[in-house]
């Protein structure tokens, strides 16, 4: 059976090297779906509570909201970097709050003091998933991921294997030590 929540994201891109109206820097609402597939948690009758889908997902996807994401090979890259060095923005200010920690994989990098995603590929809504599954996998038991950004949307399916440790009093997956992060449960 799957949980489904799903999370919007404000980000602003623009696809370097294309033609047309998406080779300008512009902003999307973005929509992501994450279904978490598992067997039902029979002490709280549910695969996983999605609320905390959304906090385990949203503890890195933060940093894509409201962020500048570039590809890594884009020349306005350094032109928006000394912008924020000039500005005294690039290494944080007090108001960026919503920032998530930094990482680094494969595909992406994330600035989150400075609200910047660089990417190897370019941010379209396939690209999109394929970071975020490559961010969460360990976390959650996905399933499929669907994101929709103005008129374009993508969805992908994965195979799950195996299950989570979850706790049957809030039904979150439990820690490495087999106690639940959330109320202290202990298996």
């Amino acid at each position: 059976m799957r949980s489904i929540t799903t999370l919007d994201l404000q980000y602003a891109h623009r696809f370097y090297g294309f033609k047309g109206e998406a080779q300008y820097l512009h902003g999307h609402t973005g929509k992501l779906t994450i279904e978490v597939e598992d067997s039902v948690e029979a002490g709280v009758n549910m695969v996983f509570p999605c609320n905390e889908i959304q906090k385990t997902a949203w503890e890195v996807l933060k940093n894509f909201d409201h962020a500048l994401i570039l590809r890594e090979d884009d020349p306005l890259l350094p032109a928006i970097l000394k912008v924020y060095e000039e500005q005294g923005i690039k290494d944080g200010a007090p108001t960026n709050k919503m920032k998530g920690p930094a990482f680094k994989t494969e595909l992406a990098t994330a600035y989150p003091d400075c609200r910047l995603v660089v990417t190897k590929e370019t941010m379209t809504v396939e690209g999109m998933i394929k970071i975020v599954y490559d961010l969460l996998k360990d976390k959650l038991n996905i399933a499929k991921l669907t994101f929709t950004s103005g008129v374009n949307a993508a969805s992908q399916e994965y195979d799950v294997t195996g299950t989570k440790d979850r706790c049957p009093l809030c039904g979150i997956a439990l820690n490495e030590n087999g106690v639940c992060p959330k109320c202290g449960y202990k298996k």
